[in-house]
């Protein structure tokens, strides 16, 4: 498992265009997602970062339903990583109840887009769809107890007062991504 943080993609840079299949049996794309804020989340099923704070994103997703779409994108290789194929998927998000869609990035392009490198990897756009946040979730990925500072939640409830989010943007870390060879 390789270690990497995020790399910060610059505040303004347009939401990419996706259209991606859902584990619901939909495909999604950006203009879907109708709510103010949008979070697009990079991540997968096998990563222990991802599996570490997939619950705090998902109680993030319920906590700001029909204010800022949660969706989380799956680009990782499956065939060398099946824990992260497309059935895998299905299993995981029923399992732990997603209040979200989880799309399945298949040939990698939409992670690429977005500039991702690791597995958790957040990026926030605002309604013009211009990014205004990019970073980690909260300050101890491996503790939901120990959490102090809730970053990403901060900037969501700045944007939605209409400020701009305060404080450093500190890099999102977690797993690499599995790009196919």
């Amino acid at each position: 498992m390789a270690l990497l943080e995020s790399t910060m993609t610059p505040l303004g840079s347009p939401c990419p265009d996706f259209a991606l299949p859902g584990v619901d049996g939909r495909t999604w794309a950006r203009a879907d997602f109708r709510e103010p804020l949008l979070l697009v989340a990079v991540m997968c099923n096998h990563c222990p970062y991802v599996q570490a704070i997939d619950d705090r994103l998902n109680d993030l997703a319920k906590a700001y339903a029909g204010r800022c779409a949660v969706v989380g994108i799956n680009p990782n290789d499956a065939v060398a990583y099946p824990d992260d194929d497309f059935a895998a998927m299905r299993t995981r998000a029923a399992l732990k109840g997603y209040a979200f869609p989880y799309l399945r990035d298949e040939d990698q392009s939409v992670a690429r887009a977005f500039g991702a490198v690791c597995t958790p990897d957040f990026f926030l756009y605002d309604a013009a769809r211009s990014l205004r946040y990019r970073g980690r979730l909260d300050d101890s990925w491996k503790d939901a107890a120990a959490v102090k500072h809730r970053d990403l939640a901060q900037a969501i409830e700045a944007l939605l007062e209409g400020a701009e989010p305060v404080g450093d943007q500190r890099p999102s870390m977690g797993c690499s991504i599995k790009w196919k060879s």
